[in-house]
């Protein structure tokens, strides 16, 4: 018998047993929350919240990443803030993100799924879901993706032969200024296509210049602020234009998916798999043959592994190739040593992915380039899996968690100059490339990018192909000090709109 059994037996309880029982009550609670306090210990700290709104008032929502590097520096590198009510714990510098993320893989292993993410994958996929079904799905596409040549000759013969096609459609615009970013996301596109279909697209195929253009529209309207108090509020914030835009989106590039999907389920072959939706549904067939129960290989996953697979194979490699060329205009003397040493290692033959380690200021500059832009300040946010004790903090199961990649990247105790272009950070006193543990663009731990081997090589071999057949320079009456690099709002960051001229060197 309970507490509360024991007060309801007493038929008349007198004032004098109720008093006793309340005090008794709350001197059992006193009791309980201090014991709970001594076992979990301290919670991070953090600002001074406001009902309702929490922290919102002290961040910039467009640009959400400073604000957070900034209460880092009062807060240290584990402190707590709140969005709305949703509690946040925010992982700033190398030494805390890399602990939390490697160290505490499996703690801190978990995705938070904000509502806009869940209104487009509803859990689905491999990007925005958890448990055995992400587990499952992650596996089957880095086997599939190695199986299919990322990191492999196979995939570098599939670049170099997009690099064509790139170039060819720079060469159109005869050395006039044009804006960067249609080509160079059709090309990166192109490569997961190429993978996932098993053939690229044409650059005028308006079925594939409209799911481009859709992916990445939907990425920038993400990191906008209406989407950030959406994800804060999501009952009262649902009307707002940019979610419908992300809705009416997805729902067309899912179907578009679909009809890709069912003209290779109609000339599927057996035998041989052309790229990974091939694969994905001769599992399927096989699972349900064999009469699999609550098989993971469903008709949502499929779809919504391939719309991960394509938006992010899409934007982010493009997006860092984008400011490799600005970076390049804005500042010509490197452009220079990197070309000396192009024609150097490489002369007029085509550019391999083994001429790298012969290209140690190449490396250098692509590899400074990603630390520079950032694209990816916040990551996608994690959740914890469990209750952990992380640096003498209690952090509570199911908390929402920020690993600060670009707190990591801007480490003043890890780069001698962490706000500026400099390739030296990646150099020895003799000019051979050296490797950084703070170099973390592709995040680490469980979640880090499966996709890395492949960005890598596409980073390299684009970035070399094109510095090899074109000089970038600013538009005429633009100097380098005019060229901005200020990013654009937007879940990852791009360069804000712009235009270079592509000066053919032949």
């Amino acid at each position: 018998m309970d507490l509360l059994d024991t007060f309801a037996s007493f038929s008349s309880p007198s004032p004098t047993i109720l008093l006793g029982g309340v005090f008794t009550l709350l001197a059992l609670y006193l009791i309980s929350t201090s014991f709970t306090f001594k076992e979990k210990g301290k919670e991070p700290p953090g600002p001074r919240r406001l009902p309702v709104l929490g922290n919102l008032l002290q961040l910039d929502l467009k640009r959400p990443y400073q604000s957070l590097c900034e209460l880092s520096k009062k807060y240290g590198s584990v402190y707590t803030v709140y969005f709305g009510s949703n509690k946040v714990v925010v992982l700033a510098g190398y030494q805390a993100v890399k602990e939390a993320l490697v160290n505490y893989a499996d703690e801190f292993g978990d995705r938070y799924i904000s509502p806009i993410f869940y209104d487009t994958t509803q859990g689905h996929g491999i990007l925005f879901a958890n448990g055995d079904s992400w587990k499952e799905m992650r596996r089957f596409a880095i086997t599939t993706l190695r199986d299919f040549g990322m990191g492999k000759k196979m995939a570098e013969e599939k670049i170099l032969e997009e690099s064509l096609y790139l170039i060819q459609m720079l060469e159109k615009h005869k050395g006039k200024p044009l804006d960067t970013s249609c080509p160079l996301n059709y090309a990166t596109s192109n490569i997961i296509s190429s993978i996932v279909y098993g053939s690229r697209f044409e650059y005028d195929d308006p079925r594939f210049t409209n799911m481009v253009k859709r992916a990445n529209e939907t990425i920038r309207l993400t990191g906008s602020a209406s989407i950030q108090l959406y994800n804060t509020f999501p009952r009262l914030v649902r009307w707002t234009k940019n979610r419908q835009l992300i809705l009416k989106n997805a729902e067309m590039n899912l179907k578009e998916i679909k009809n890709l999907v069912t003209h290779l389920k109609q000339t599927l072959n057996l035998h041989s798999c052309r790229g990974l939706v091939d694969c994905f549904l001769l599992r399927k067939q096989k699972e349900e043959e064999l009469c699999v129960v609550n098989s993971h290989f469903n008709e949502k996953n499929f779809i919504f592994t391939i719309s991960n697979l394509f938006a992010a194979g899409t934007d982010t490699t493009a997006a860092t190739l984008k400011w490799s060329l600005l970076l390049m205009a804005k500042y010509p003397r490197i452009q220079d040593q990197v070309q000396e040493e192009l024609s150097r290692v490489v002369g007029d033959r085509q550019v391999r992915v083994e001429d790298r380690k012969n290209m140690p200021y190449t490396d250098a500059v692509i590899h400074e380039t990603q630390r520079f832009a950032n694209i990816a300040p916040l990551a996608i946010p994690h959740k914890t899996a469990r209750d952990v004790t992380f640096q003498g903090y209690f952090i509570k199961e199911g908390t929402i968690v920020f690993p600060l990649l670009c707190s990591v990247l801007t480490d003043q105790t890890q780069w001698q100059s962490p706000h500026t272009f400099n390739p030296s950070h990646f150099l020895d006193g003799e000019g051979k490339f050296i490797r950084s543990d703070a170099f973390m663009p592709f995040s680490a731990g469980r979640r880090v990018c499966l996709g890395e081997s492949l960005a890598k090589m596409e980073l390299f071999l684009f970035f070399t192909s094109l510095l090899q057949r074109f000089r970038f320079t600013p538009p005429p009456g633009v100097t380098e000090d005019e060229l901005d690099l200020t990013a654009a709002v937007g879940f990852t960051l791009s360069p804000s709109p712009h235009k270079l001229c592509a000066v053919s060197r032949q």
